[in-house]
Formats: structure tokens, sequence, C-alpha cells
């Protein structure tokens, strides 16, 4: 395996040791970069901000690559501004889905996570192949799912675009994109230094400067430093876990010699290390003619359980994680001749997950198991957009996206793994298994899209992509070490768990047609209806896991391509003065060859596969009001069916697959899709006032709530994730100091202490473990901006 980029270890190093002044006092010569983006993917405005606190200001957004209203935009869209993220205390990726309806973030650590759009997308740790949801971050395309685990600092705006994307964006999806833009450099000098510090041990701080280095040069450094303490108790010893440390940059240069040209270039670096990915035990599984496998087997090993669903675990070995991630792009926009527009965008990034898992026991049947993985990636896009006014204006645009991704698989057997995996004596006690897998991706992509202005009121958009793909990868297993020799049915079974194998090459080719048509007509100003149909697809995957290869031959570690038809139908007003913005849609999509992630319970791995066909089909409500001066409220909701239409040969729940004579397949034809909650409602607000001596109070709050979701594939019952709804609250105060304006508030996460698990994990003998979400935290946040 390849060794860590060098910028990685430097960095991080002298990150921790500088104190965050020092990086924002030395920051004027600091020469890393961030580009200004003219024509940013789908970025969109705060649709709760305000133009005199008694009115919506126009949103302009730039979804389809030229400035327009929001609500000029056939499309379902929902964004959330950064000043909303930092008012709300939001600063994760897997704590959006409290803010924006029809969006599900499976987060265990950052490499098990996975983020989900109308139930589609729910395929973690699958590092040979790409999501179903988009991440871009500054128009720049995430390979990987985990390289959006950081701290989200200095966010301009985060926009979900629903439904297949791919005759505008960079890379083809099936269930839509999520698209992060972070703040450019200003020429106007910026200063902001915050610090927070809650229960639980969470102390944040953050910085960030920003101004002109020269009359056409402008420069931004933004720092950020998180830990915390943990909220999940050790009793084998004491310790606290589930917290850890984030450290991260991002430097940006801003050059604009004139209103024609202008070049954003970034560079930034996220690390962390920590105990992330710790889980409770949910269920411990069926029980079967009088036998719970799970607890049987743990009694047999002389393990201890702890009471399930309790912020407990009972771990004899180590539970961490660290990852190095970092990179940088250019982005340049020309204005040519005739008012066309040229855009180029060049990215390189790498990212490096080391896992050290525990089995969830307090004796050794397992030392240490997990999947480390190294990616580096990098693209180019070319785009051309034509000038606006006509009766037609177009985008055209070539895109190319490459990376490389190793991973290695280990599993440090302890002298209790046969009792707990039930296999000969010494088939697996004290055994070390390694394996290793690799995969390169090629991908070329071709895209258009035009708008003929029919009418002043009605448009017609249409918009095509052509993407060709190729994957080539090999997967290979060495032979066990250590053991004792043993022969007979014990030899069998390590041969069958841990025996060596390779693949050979494997390889992937695909040619996947995107395409779109929408039509809109305006009826008023403020009232907009729409209707669209759409195809995406994506190419097909590798699973970088032996499995059952060596039985079912090496072409079962390949899976096919994922395609999707969408329509859509909507409305989008501004209704009461500009005080309400209302918009609405209905939605249907089926997904052919649905890729999901599966268990297999005879090998204990996670395997990819095609689950057959999928349905999602639904209603949509966003929108924003001001119902009076200086209430600001968002909200949004869904509802979502999303089930298999067909898929005969999923793995069975252990309900089933322990029961004597148990099939080898079961049909899961008309269940739920895993992760996806029927029912989401979410609202925000703030409400601001002044003081007669200058100073300003203000008053936020957030509901959320998600109805109940399946937990795992197999739907099992001993795997539904309950429904829950979760309350966040704050209060604080501004006011003018010197040059600047200090702020501090006092905040309250989870209220009302719900105890809810964001997502669900089969482990062996037929028991589940999750990942809990934070407990109720009182923390407190002072900001100055200079």
């Amino acid at each position: 395996m390849s060794s860590p980029s060098p910028l990685s270890v430097p960095t991080s190093a002298r990150l921790k040791r500088l104190p965050l002044a020092l990086l924002l006092a030395g920051s004027a010569s600091f020469s890393l970069a961030h580009a200004a983006d003219e024509v940013a993917a789908a970025s969109v405005a705060a649709p709760a901000a305000q133009d005199d606190g008694a009115h919506l200001k126009t949103v302009t957004v730039t979804a389809r690559r030229r400035e327009e209203s929001a609500q000029d935009v056939p499309t379902p869209i929902s964004t959330v501004d950064g000043s909303t993220l930092e008012s709300q205390h939001v600063y994760r990726i897997q704590d959006l889905q409290q803010l924006v309806p029809s969006v599900n973030v499976a987060f265990m650590h950052a490499r098990q996570s996975s983020v989900s759009i109308r139930g589609l997308g729910n395929n973690p740790a699958s590092d040979g192949l790409e999501g179903s949801v988009g991440l871009y971050i500054d128009n720049v395309y995430l390979g990987r799912p985990g390289m959006a685990v950081f701290d989200l600092m200095d966010i301009d705006q985060l926009a979900v675009l629903r439904g297949p994307q791919g005759t505008l964006f960079g890379k083809n999806t099936t269930a839509g994109v999520i698209n992060i833009t972070t703040r450019a450099p200003s020429f106007t000098p910026e200063r902001t230094i915050e610090s927070s510090v809650g229960q639980h041990g969470y102390v944040q701080t953050k910085g960030t400067i920003s101004g002109p280095i020269t009359d056409e040069l402008a420069g931004r450094l933004s720092v950020y430093r998180s830990d915390s303490g943990g909220t999940i108790t050790n009793e084998e010893n004491g310790h606290k876990l589930g917290g850890g440390e984030r450290d991260g940059l991002r430097g940006q240069l801003l050059f604009k010699p004139n209103e024609d040209f202008s070049l954003r270039a970034i560079v930034d670096y996220n690390e962390e290390d920590s105990s992330s990915g710790t889980r409770t035990l949910f269920s411990t599984g069926p029980t079967v003619n009088g036998v719970n496998l799970y607890e049987t087997r743990a009694a047999a090993a002389g393990a201890t359980l702890v009471n399930p669903r309790s912020r407990k675990v009972n771990l004899d070995s180590d539970q961490h994680v660290t990852v190095h991630q970092g990179g940088g792009s250019v982005e340049a926009n020309w204005k040519l001749p005739s008012d066309f527009t040229l855009t180029s965008i060049s990215s390189y990034r790498f990212w490096n997950f080391t896992p050290r898992n525990d089995d969830g026991l307090n004796v050794p049947a397992s030392y240490n198991a997990g999947v480390s993985v190294e990616d580096k990636q990098w693209s180019q896009e070319f785009r051309l957009a034509s000038p606006t006014g006509g009766p037609f204006d177009y985008v055209l645009g070539a895109y190319y996206f490459g990376s490389k991704t190793d991973n290695k698989s280990f599993s440090y057997y302890g002298p209790q793994a046969d009792i707990w995996n039930g296999t000969a004596t010494g088939a697996l006690a004290n055994v070390t298994s390694i394996g290793r897998g690799h995969i390169d991706t090629d991908s070329f992509a071709l895209f258009a899209q035009g708008t003929w202005h029919l009418t002043p009121k009605l448009d017609l958009t249409a918009g095509i992509r052509g993407t060709y793909e190729e994957k080539s990868a090999t997967v290979e297993r060495d032979a066990p070490v250590g053991g004792a020799a043993v022969t007979g049915a014990a030899l069998a079974a390590r041969n069958g768990r841990v025996g060596a194998y390779d693949s050979g090459d494997l390889s992937l080719y695909s040619a996947s047609p995107s395409g779109m048509v929408n039509l809109s007509y305006h009826f008023t100003d403020d009232l907009m209806g729409y209707a669209t149909l759409s195809h995406g697809e994506k190419s097909g995957g590798v699973n970088l896991a032996v499995g059952s290869a060596p039985t079912a031959g090496a072409d079962s570690l390949l899976i096919g391509s994922e395609r999707a038809n969408d329509a859509e139908l909507g409305v989008k007003s501004t209704l009461w003065d500009r005080r309400l913005l209302l918009n609405a849609n209905l939605f249907w999509t089926t997904v052919n060859g649905y890729q999901a992630n599966a268990y297999d319970s005879t090998n204990r791995v996670s395997y990819l596969t095609n689950a057959g066909t999928v349905r999602s089909r639904g209603l949509e409500l966003d929108g924003t009001v001001i119902p009076v001066k200086g209430l600001t409220l968002n909200f949004n909701g869904s509802y979502n069916d999303v089930r298999y239409m067909s898929y005969k040969d999923a793995p069975c729940p252990p309900e089933v697959s322990e029961q004597t004579g148990a099939p080898a397949s079961c049909s899961l034809s008309g269940h739920q899709v895993a992760g996806a909650s029927k029912y989401v409602f979410n609202t925000n607000g703030e409400y601001k006032w002044n003081w007669d001596n200058g100073l300003e109070e203000y008053v936020t709050g957030s509901y959320s709530y998600r109805s109940h979701a399946v937990g795992t594939l197999e739907d099992s019952d001993y795997a539904q994730i309950p429904g829950y709804s979760l309350v966040n609250l704050s209060t604080g105060f501004r006011g003018n100091l010197g040059q600047g304006q200090w702020d501090v508030s006092l905040w309250l996460k989870n209220a009302f202490d719900k105890t809810y698990y964001t997502t669900l994990w089969a482990e062996g003998n037929g028991g589940y473990s999750g990942v809990l979400g934070d407990p109720r935290t009182l923390g407190v946040t002072a900001r100055y901006d200079f």
C-alpha cells in the first residue's frame, strides 16, 4: 500500500502544536488558496435571509449554471445557509438530516457512512463503488462519503438537489446531490474567532481571516480544532468512548484582475483521531427453539453482556479510528466575447482511513478486525455557458474523474474465536487473516442542457449526458497465519473462512446514458409550476472483500449498474407580500439494479449486491415564513414510501436463517428499504429584537421528527429503528465592540434527552448493534467578528 500524502503528517503535527491565534496572525503570508465560484454548482442563497426583517429577500441560485431566482428554477432544491448552520450549532454532515427533507445520513464513522435522498443510497463502506448521492465541496466531487466527515467550518451554504443529476453536474448520480459551498476570499477584511465549550468534554475553536493581499488578489484561511470526551461508558475499564479529536484547515486565494476573469484556488487538510464508531448492543436477536444464539455463545465464551439499548459497552480491546484527508482544487472562469462563459475546475484529493475495532465482547474472540483504506482521486471539468436573454440558452460540458483505491481487510482472532463463531475447535483460534483489494476507476462524460423560452411564461428544458467508465480491480487474501495445526472439519472451516484467495484481474466497462426533459410555466410572477421526467444511471462496482467468492466464483464480486427513472410534479410560490415562500412537489422514482449493502451471516462479511427493483414515491414540502418582523421560521417535511418491488434472492433475517432447514435466501419484495423513514418533519427558527442600549437579543429553536425505519437490509424484526423527535434550543446576545461585533449564546441540544439510534449494524449470531445519537448537551459559544 502506498504511504500517506506528505501533506498529512507535517500539517497535522504543526496544527496540533500551534495555537489558533498564531495561525491567524501568520495568515497574511499563507499562500494556499481557494477559488471564488461565480458559476457554482447548485449554489443557493439562504431562503431564510431577510431583506428588511419583514420580507424575504430574493434567493439567487446557479443550479443551472446561471444566476437566477431560486423560485424560477423548476427543480426541488433545499438549502441551508452558513448563518443558519451557526445559529443552530450544526457542524457535522450527519446532522444535516435535521434541517432538510428526504435526507438520511447513516453514520458510524468515516468509512461506515452513507447519505441517501428519498431512501435511495444506503450503501455504506463500499470501497469499490461510488454512492447514489453525489457529495461535492466547492464543485469538486467526493468519491468516498467519508471525505465529507469533517467539521463544517466557514460554510456559505449547503444545497440539496433531489432526483437524478448529471446533465449539468460533474459525476452522474441517481438519487441526488449535496453541494457544500465554502465562503470565498473577500477584498474587504474579515476576521472571526469562535470558541465553544459544552458537556461531555466538548470543546471547539474556529478561526477565519480574509482580505486583500493586492488589488487583484485576496486570501482566506480557516482553521478549527474539536475535542469531545465521548458519551459511551466502557464497563471493562470505565473509559468514555465515542469522542476524540478533529483538526482542519482550509486556505484559499482569489485572483480577479478584471470583471472577465477569476481564478480561485483551494487547499484543505483534515484529520481525526477518535473512538468514533463505537456501537452499543441494540438487540441479541431472536430466540429460536428456546435458544438465543447470541447470548448462548457469548456465555460459552465467558463474556458478560451489557443491557441492550444502553450507553454502555463491555470491550476488552481498543475502539479507535484515524483519518487523514485533504486536497486542492483550482477553478477558473472566463467571460468570452459575445457573453459566453468558460469554466475549468481541476482537483486532486486523498483520503486515508485506519480503524481498530473490538468484537463487542469482554473476552478475546477477536483482538482487532476491520478495513483500512487509502484513496486518491483527481478530476477535470470544462463547461461552456451561452449568453442569456434570447429564445434559447444552453450549457455544454466535459468531465473526467479518476481514482485509485486500496483497502486492507484484517482479522486478528483470539482464543475464544471458535466458540463465538461456531466453528470446529482450532479452526480460527489465534489465527490472523489479511486480505487486500485494489480498484482503478476512469470515468469520462459529455453533457449538455438547453432551455427554449417558448413564450414569456412557458419554458422547455432538455438535457443529455453520456458516461463511459472503466474499472479494473483485484481482490486477494493471504494464507492464514498462526493457530494450531488442524485437520478435517477444523481445516475445512479455516480454509472456508480465511483461506488464501486470488481473484485475478477483474474488469467492468459501462456506457451509461442520462437524460432529462422539463416543462415549466409561470402562472404569475410569484407562482410557477413544473413537470420533469429524468433518467439517471451510475456504473457498477466491485466487492473489495473476498466473502463467498471462493465458492461462488470471482464474478460474484462484480455488481451491475444502477438505473433510475424519475417523475416530478411541483409548484413554487412566493406569497403574502413576500413574507411566505412555499414549495411542494410530488415524485415517483423507480430504480432497477438498486445497489445495496447486505450481510453474509455465514462468512460474517458485508457485501454489495444489486437488490432488484426499488420504488420511491412521495410528497415534499419546503417553506420559509416571516409572521412578524424579526421572526423567521423555516419548515419542511416529506412523505416517502420506498420499498422493494422485486428482490427475491435476498439474505434471510436471523429469525428465519437460524431455523432448522432454513432457506438459502428470502424474498424482500414489498418490504421497506433500510434507513428510509416514511415521515420526516423539520422546523427551525430565530426571533431577534434590539434593546435600547444597542444590544440584540435572539432566541433560536429547532424540532426534528423521523418516523420508524428498517435498520438493516434483511428487515429483521429485531433490527427496527424506532421513530424519534429532537428539540434544540439556544439564546444569546450580540453587540458592537470596537470595530467588530461580539456574540455569546447558550445552547441546549437534544433538550429532552431522547435516546435514539441513527443506524444499525448486523453482528454475528443474529445480534444487532447500533450507533446512538448524542444525549442532551448544554454548552456556550462565544464569537467575535472584526
